[in-house]
């Protein structure tokens, strides 16, 4: 489709044609336009308006780097990049630029980035009709026998006009006479030449020369003319001419042969004799001077050979205009035309030109994407200049087909930076002549990185080992990962994902350096508190957008041989424990069995059993893995004049070094194991007073006691729960253990059906918030169900000092006064749940710290348990503070919600922390 625009200009060429014609090929527009202008216009002459004749945007033309393909500049335009327009930058001179050529063009390519649009500018230079024919000499002088007869033709020589077109010299014209017309003639080439032609005879005698004005006329307008004298001089007779043997010859002649080369042997008869009958050859007049530089001819022989290099490129024909002349007077010459084609020689190989280069292109940049576009010509002809052009090698672009000589290298796939960062694409154009020319042309392609690879760590689980009593702030482990990305999207920054461990977060144990990934322990582990624990770290690149990926950091305590030790059986008051030994029991009686455990694990917790001493005379000896003492032998009067041994048990763990604690036993001689009762009850329990009480009646009182009270406390705490819901309900809400009264007085029923001991305790952290000075807040952890059978009691206990002295607040559904306590403690005050007390028991000696504080609010607990024969089920242990002192007794910590004998003062006291203690209840 054609779309005509005209421009006004203020020069003589009115107009100026805009040809729009519009290609398209695949992600990137390729459109030509063509102009035209005539020569000679001044400079600032406007030619066209790019932008706009193509529909572009000017508001974008800066942002899309609008420009000028360097390759196709000219001095003679010039394009403001600003706004698109075309305007004359030098005069232009047709005739000096294409000289005789019918047809001017100055070609210039413009194009636009993001996305790439390639525009063909095509200005034609218009001639006007600025030049006059010329002869090439002003006087012209033509010799004719008096003896020619008429219609003889004499050519004239002809003018020169360097305009082309309608402005080209388009006739000839001669001054009226009576015996010459002028024949105008056209040549193959369309240039014109004019005829002389005899129309009467001549004769010399009567007039010996004809002077006339010889016109040559193009068709501009207006026309120019041009003007010679042409004389013609009337000859005495020659009778015979020069005859050519056809008046047109035409030869083949390749280009590039060298000089010398014949191209054609002319020969021309005379019939005459003598001088007369010797003929000289020569160009005519009328022959251009490249003819003239590219032949030449033999006076003598007619011989034409090339004088020059011919080549087809410049001229495909070319007309030789030969003339033969007799030696003798008045001779009149013989013309004849010589035609010489010249055959095309594949001597040009292709050449590739670049007009715009991508320098780099993104790894994402979807299949098709334009990367180059470029042109291919070869001057050459017919199968010598048709061209095959092809990307060598295996690369992941090819070539498109756009218009005409012009192709356009794609993407033919998806690219990979990692894989290949840049690609070097060579261009071959090979022609299809014999032999065949090829040339080729590379490019450099740089593939520019996207974020399209997200960090990956060399492990997905890393399993980190610290031994446990680190040092703060130590580095543990460094965890790496790798991205294959460049700069920014390859720039890994590290952070720990947020998680709890035993309800606290996972950045108070450790810390990652964003930058290196090295990991640092936080605070000091302990084996016995924490064995391991599992949080998740992530690496994240600065693309955009940003991608990350996730490892598993295991750290796993490995333990030390930091706790020694603990004799947990036999105890005594004092730290010895006293065992009874018939004087008659057999070599391996079993004395007792020394019970220890080590809060360490593996062979840090394997224990020995060994005699320290007191067993000089070898009386006994002592199995080192279970840790039972027996007798070697017979007790002997002799050999044992002693009452008593007082033995040193030592307990030595495996660890590196070894630890070891140490237990005193003093065991007794007596005479019958009846004798060892009454001496065990003399020394460590109260029931050798009241020998004569018997157990049935006591355990009758017990359970009259227990039913009495459990009684008394159902009612009081009904009528509390119905107080307190009415009024406030704070009793049970600063507790998070229980949900309300009457979840805990329900309870109350299922926690009196079991019997506890030490082990079904476990202490929790729990999050309690206190009103008053120094209140602390503790993150709650639900604790988990015992078993299948099993329903949890919670329990929740508080501190009454904030450093040193926990204390602990008990969910109780009952309410007993203290005066209770005391009442049944008179009934069992040595039951600790495990069989009769001593004086040495560890319920007897709590019990007496608990009396002689007297300040003990909460003492009465362990009364109340031990009337209910469950002393177990309010054992806490006790807490020794910093400064070496003896703590208060645990019963000191006890607090009961709702016993309204609690101080105010002391609820209002602050804690920093607060545990819950999970007690399963069994059916």
């Amino acid at each position: 489709m054609y779309l005509f625009l005209f421009y006004p200009s203020a020069l003589v060429f009115p107009v100026m044609i805009v040809v729009l014609i519009a290609l398209c090929f695949t992600d990137g527009a390729l459109s030509q336009i063509r102009y035209s202008v005539p020569e000679e216009a001044e400079h600032g002459t406007l030619v066209g308006n790019i932008a706009e004749d193509l529909g572009l945007d000017l508001t974008k033309l800066a942002s899309r780097r609008f420009q000028v393909v360097p390759s196709s500049r000219t001095p003679y335009l010039e394009v403001n990049l600003e706004n698109g327009v075309l305007f004359v930058n030098e005069k232009i001179d047709r005739e000096q630029i294409c000289k005789q050529s019918a047809s001017c063009q100055l070609n210039m390519e413009v194009f636009l980035e993001n996305p790439l649009e390639l525009f063909r500018v095509e200005i034609e230079v218009v001639d006007i009709n600025d030049n006059p024919p010329s002869f090439p000499e002003t006087d012209i002088t033509v010799e004719i026998s008096e003896s020619a007869t008429p219609g003889t033709r004499f050519p004239l020589e002809s003018a020169f006009d360097p305009d082309v077109g309608s402005n080209a010299l388009r006739t000839y014209d001669i001054t009226t006479n009576n015996y010459f017309y002028l024949d105008v003639q056209t040549q193959t080439d369309g240039n014109k030449f004019a005829e002389l032609v005899l129309e009467k005879p001549l004769d010399r005698e009567q007039q010996a020369a004809h002077r006339y004005v010889l016109t040559a006329v193009d068709g501009g307008q207006p026309p120019r003319t041009g003007t010679a004298l042409l004389v013609v001089k009337v000859l005495d007779s020659n009778d015979n001419v020069p005859v050519f043997e056809q008046p047109v010859y035409t030869v083949s002649l390749s280009e590039n042969v060298p000089v010398g080369t014949l191209v054609i042997q002319l020969n021309a008869t005379d019939l005459d004799e003598g001088l007369n009958g010797e003929i000289v050859y020569s160009f005519s007049n009328h022959i251009s001077s490249r003819v003239k530089e590219l032949f030449g001819i033999d006076p003598r022989t007619g011989r034409i050979e090339v004088r020059g290099e011919v080549d087809f490129e410049e001229s495909s024909l070319y007309q030789i205009f030969v003339q033969a002349k007799d030696l003798g007077p008045n001779a009149v010459p013989a013309h004849c035309k010589v035609l010489v084609k010249v055959a095309d020689v594949n001597d040009n190989a292709p050449e590739i030109t670049f007009s715009t280069v991508t320098e780099s292109v993104s790894e994402k940049a979807a299949p098709g994407t334009v990367i180059a576009l470029l042109s291919v010509t070869d001057r050459d002809a017919e199968e010598n200049g048709q061209i095959h052009v092809e990307i060598l090698g295996d690369v992941p672009f090819k070539l498109k087909s756009s218009f005409r000589n012009y192709f356009t290298i794609v993407t033919d796939g998806l690219l990979n930076r990692e894989q290949a960062d840049s690609y070097s694409v060579t261009v071959v154009a090979r022609d299809k002549g014999t032999p065949s020319l090829a040339s080729s042309k590379s490019i450099r392609v740089q593939v520019s990185d996207e974020n399209d690879n997200a960090p990956t760590f060399t492990q997905s689980v890393y399993d980190v080992y610290v031994t446990e009593n680190n040092v703060p702030g130590a580095y543990i482990h460094a965890v790496t990962a790798l991205d294959p990305d460049v700069g920014q999207n390859a720039l890994i920054t590290y952070s720990i994902l947020e998680c709890d461990i035993q309800g606290m977060s996972v950045k108070t144990y450790v810390s990652i350096n964003e930058e290196t990934g090295y990991l640092y322990a936080l605070r000091s582990f302990d084996y016995e508190q924490l064995k391991d624990f599992t949080f998740m770290v992530r690496a994240k690149d600065s693309g955009d957008p940003e991608l990350s990926s996730n490892a598993t950091v295991k750290v796993i305590i490995v333990d030390q041989n930091d706790n020694a030790p603990l004799v947990l059986a036999p105890l005594g008051k004092n730290g010895t424990a006293k065992e009874p030994l018939p004087r008659s029991a057999e070599p391996g009686y079993l004395v007792t069995r020394v019970v220890a455990m080590d809060a360490d694990d593996g062979e840090n917790a394997r224990l020995s059993y060994s005699i320290q001493r007191g067993n000089d005379n070898g009386m006994f000896r002592m199995d080192w893995r279970t840790g039972e003492l027996r007798t070697a032998r017979r007790v002997s009067a002799k050999r044992d004049p002693h009452q008593q041994y007082d033995l040193v048990i030592e307990v030595r763990d495996h660890g590196q070094p070894p630890l070891s604690s140490s237990a005193s036993i003093l065991v007794m001689l007596v005479d019958s194991m009846a004798e060892g009762r009454g001496v065990g009850d003399k020394v460590g329990t109260s029931k050798a007073k009241d020998g004569a009480l018997d157990l049935t009646l006591i355990l009758i009182i017990a359970l009259g006691s227990v039913s009495f009270i459990f009684l008394l406390v159902m009612i009081v705490l009904a009528v509390r729960c119905q107080k307190d819901k009415k009024l406030n309900i704070y009793t049970c809400l600063t507790s998070e253990c229980c949900l309300g009264c009457s979840s805990c007085c329900s309870r109350q029923g299922r926690s009196r059906k079991k019997k506890l001991s030490k082990a079904d305790i476990m202490l929790v952290q729990s999050t309690v918030n206190v009103s008053g000075p120094g209140t602390a807040q503790v993150p709650v952890e639900e604790s988990g169900s015992f078993g299948s059978h099993h329903q949890n009691q919670n329990y929740c206990y508080q501190t009454k000092h904030q450093r040193t002295e926990l204390s602990y607040l008990v969910e109780r559904p009952r309410r007993v006064n203290s005066s209770a306590f005391q009442e049944a403690d008179l009934v069992s005050s040595k039951d600790s749940g495990h069989g009769d007390s001593e004086q040495g028991d560890s319920d007897h000696d709590a019990t007496n710290r608990g009396h002689s504080s007297g300040a003990d609010l909460f003492s009465n607990c362990t009364e109340e348990c031990k009337a209910l024969g469950h002393s177990d089920r309010c054992w806490m242990p006790s807490f020794v503070p910093s400064d070496g002192r003896q703590g208060l007794d645990y019963r000191s910590n006890l607090h009961v919600p709702g016993m309204d004998s609690v101080p105010d003062t002391e609820r209002g006291r602050g804690f920093a922390s607060s545990f819950r203690v999970d007690i399963p209840e069994t059916a």
